[in-house]
């Protein structure tokens, strides 16, 4: 399987918390509006960004091992070559802090060796797909 099935994605919308890797303080990029978007439907997110001190009104974490609550789903705005390490951070978080259920990869950003790694380890993995898109088709 290389992508989640529809009761996957159905599931993984059913979240709470929902930690932004790559979230962009700039309005206009999709970084950036995927989230606000996110936001304002109810979710709970948690920017994640090294180089931001705060993003849509919340202070930003470094990286994932710095988000203190729980979080449910991880979305990805890092490019392909990158999500490797971004799964092995969030199969480490989820071995340790049992609190995340699944990783989205946004449209564009597809690493089909990671995802199998993050299935194996029980994540719910999507990958090329748009959350707000897919948010807006199912929930709007």
């Amino acid at each position: 399987m290389t992508n989640a099935s529809d009761t996957d994605i159905d599931s993984l919308l059913d979240t709470h918390t929902i930690a932004v890797i790559g979230c962009s303080g700039t309005p206009g990029k999709a970084a950036h509006d995927v989230p606000a978007y996110l936001q304002r439907q109810g979710y709970d997110v948690v920017p994640v960004n090294p180089h931001r001190d705060e993003i849509l009104g919340r202070p930003a974490a470094d990286g994932l091992a710095d988000v203190a609550e729980p979080v449910d789903l991880v979305d990805v705005f890092r490019p392909s070559e990158e999500v490797s390490d971004v799964v092995d951070a969030v199969i480490e978080r989820a071995r340790t802090r049992g609190d995340v259920r699944g990783i989205w990869l946004q449209q564009g950003i597809r690493d089909d060796e990671a995802a199998a790694r993050a299935r194996n380890a029980g994540l719910l993995v999507v990958q090329d797909r748009c959350l707000k898109v897919d948010h807006a088709r199912r929930r709007g």
